[in-house]
C-alpha cells in the first residue's frame, strides 16, 4: 500500500464459502477500527439474512444491514440485504434497488463495487474473496482504474477459486494474499495506531 493513499472505505465481495472467509477476515478487528466496511455475500433471495446477527455476536465493531438512504458511517460493518442491489451514492449514502440480477446475483458485488468506486475513487479498497461465479471481477477492475486498492484472496486457499481467478484474469490486483494477510492489511488500514 502506497504511503500517500489514504483509504476511506472498504468494500468486500464473497459468494460460495464466503461466511467462513468473512469470519476469518473480520475476526479480531479492534473496537477502534475506523473505516466503514460494506459487504455483499450472495444469499438465496427467499430467506431472511442472518448475517448481521451472526457477525454482531462475534465482532467488537457495530454490524448493521445497509438501509436505503442511510449514511455510510465510519467504524461500522454493513451487509447488503438479500434480494436487493446495494449501491453507495456520491454523497456516501446507501441506495437499495430491485433491478434485474447481474451475474445471476442480487445483490451484485459488481454494482456495489462500481458505485463505491465513484463515491470514494482513490479512497476505496475493494476485497474479493472465495466464490463460484465471476461477480465482482469487473467491479474490482473499476476500483483500481479509479485509483483505489484492489485486493484478491489467493485462489489457492479460497474455498471456491472461480471468483478470485476471474478477477486475476481481468487485471493485475494490487495484492493477491491469503486471508490472514488480508486481515493484517485491513487492520493496518483501519486502525489509527497500527504500525
Amino acid at each position: 500500500m502506497s504511503a500517500q493513499r489514504t483509504i476511506q472505505a472498504v468494500v468486500i465481495g464473497a459468494s460460495a464459502g464466503g461466511v467462513d472467509a468473512l469470519f476469518q477476515l473480520f475476526g479480531g478487528l479492534p473496537a477502534d477500527f475506523a473505516l466503514p466496511m460494506v459487504a455483499v455475500l450472495h444469499l438465496p433471495e427467499n430467506h431472511e439474512s442472518q448475517l448481521v446477527d451472526l457477525f454482531a455476536r462475534r465482532l467488537a465493531i457495530p454490524v448493521q444491514e445497509a438501509r436505503d438512504k442511510a449514511p455510510v458511517e465510519a467504524g461500522t460493518l454493513y451487509f447488503a440485504a438479500a434480494g436487493y442491489h446495494l449501491s453507495i451514492e456520491r454523497e456516501r449514502t446507501f441506495a437499495l434497488s430491485r433491478e434485474a440480477p447481474r451475474n445471476f446475483s442480487r445483490p451484485s458485488i459488481d454494482i456495489l463495487f462500481d458505485s463505491a468506486s465513484d463515491a470514494y475513487r482513490e479512497g476505496l479498497a475493494g476485497i474479493l474473496l472465495t466464490g463460484a461465479n465471476q461477480d465482482g471481477a469487473e467491479g474490482l477492475v473499476r476500483i483500481q482504474r479509479q485509483g483505489g486498492l484492489s485486493i484478491v484472496q489467493d485462489p489457492a486457499e479460497a474455498a471456491v477459486s472461480t471468483m478470485p481467478e476471474a478477477a486475476i484474469a481481468l487485471h493485475a490486483p494490487d495484492h493477491i494474499l491469503p486471508l490472514r494477510e488480508i486481515h493484517a492489511l485491513l487492520t493496518r488500514m483501519g486502525t489509527p495506531h497500527a504500525a
